[in-house]
């Protein structure tokens, strides 16, 4: 019994002098193995959170073609041979259109030339009958006219002839046309070629050529008649004109 008493006085005086350090060491080593624990806790949910994170970046990687160095500079040699091939079938395409369209172009230009190649213009002419003039050519001053009793410019020349006398065409052409002017009665026109037209007025109603006739210089394309009702009162004549590119010009010019 007093072996107990005395044991236990001595643990209460232990506990008393060193019990502090004692029980401060154990909670210093509790709380260093809880911190181990708990460290080691986090760090594996950490690895886990990583390799969760790694695995879904690689499933989302899994459609993405990843070449290497080599494939990949045989990928870009490929894609330039196929631009360039592109770009030479473009060129060769352009290159056949344009020839197209300049030998359509040249075709073209050919055919206008061979349709706008003009008829070589007439050189020989002759008198379309043989009479006095009784009217001159005159565009500038005005003359007086018996027949409507005024002063006005006359545009060719009128020969006096017989009713019936033969009229010829002044140089070769072709009858270009024929038709009844209410002032100047049964017309013909020849075209001479080079822009150059003859015109014959006041020719009896029957004219012996027709539109189209080609004529040569001296044929005959009608008779002088009295169907011109503004020169009327002219004795019977051929009234006569001829035309340079559509403006009138001076018979006298180009007869002999």
């Amino acid at each position: 019994m007093n072996k107990k008493r005395i044991f236990s006085e001595k643990l209460n005086d232990f506990i008393a002098g060193r019990g502090f350090y004692i029980v401060l060491i154990l909670c210093v080593t509790i709380i260093g193995i809880s911190g181990y624990y708990l460290y080691s806790a986090l760090s594996n949910g950490a690895e886990t959170v990583t390799a969760s994170a790694g695995t879904e970046l690689t499933e989302a990687q899994a459609g993405v073609s990843v070449l290497d160095p080599e494939d990949a500079e045989e990928a870009a040699t490929s894609q330039t041979n196929t631009k360039n091939a592109a770009t030479q079938s473009s060129g060769t395409s352009g290159s056949a259109s344009a020839g197209e369209k300049t030998t359509a172009s040249a075709s073209d230009a050919s055919a206008e030339e061979a349709t706008t190649v003009p008829s070589t213009a007439a050189t020989v002419f002759s008198w379309p009958l043989k009479g006095e003039l009784i009217t001159d050519y005159s565009v500038e001053a005005l003359a007086y006219d018996v027949t409507m009793g005024d002063w006005r410019t006359h545009n060719g020349i009128d020969i006096e002839a017989s009713l019936g006398d033969k009229v010829k065409a002044v140089a070769d052409g072709t009858v270009t046309a024929s038709y009844d002017d209410d002032l100047m009665g049964t017309t013909l026109v020849i075209d001479h070629g080079g822009g150059l037209e003859s015109v014959y007025c006041n020719l009896a109603a029957a004219p012996a050529v027709n539109i189209g006739d080609a004529v040569t210089t001296g044929e005959v394309i009608g008779s002088v008649g009295e169907t011109a009702i503004a020169e009327s009162a002219k004795a019977p004549h051929l009234h006569f004109e001829m035309t340079l590119n559509g403006v009138s010009v001076n018979p006298e010019d180009y007869l002999p």
